[in-house]
């Protein structure tokens, strides 16, 4: 932890440009949805998938600098990566199975 006013002058200054940069991220945010037409009107994946990107590059600042992540040991960023990698195989997975939907047939159609 900071000991002296210079290292806790530092932390401020970090916490202030991460500040800054999650104010310019949900201004981003907010202009990709009322400005930018990624295809048609409604929930276009296009839309969902620049607005979760924002989200994941948010969700990162906070994660790594306000909860202290980014000072732990190479075991949590383990466990972490792990689990971005099942978040985004399951996202994957539902885009696909959006894609291409399983079509059940009757008795009648076989």
């Amino acid at each position: 932890m900071a000991d002296s006013p210079e290292e806790i002058q530092k932390s401020v200054r970090t916490y202030m440009k991460v500040f800054a940069a999650l104010i310019v991220l949900t201004i981003l945010t907010w202009s990709a949805a009322i400005f930018i037409d990624l295809g048609e009107p409604g929930l276009a994946k296009e839309d969902v998938a620049l607005g979760l990107l924002i989200a994941t590059i948010k969700a990162s600042l906070v994660a790594l600098v306000f909860m202290h992540l980014n000072h732990e040991r190479p075991l949590i960023y383990k466990i972490l990566v792990f689990t971005t990698i099942f978040v985004v195989s399951l996202v994957a997975l539902i885009y696909l199975a959006d894609s291409d939907p399983l079509v059940f047939f009757g008795i009648e159609d076989l």
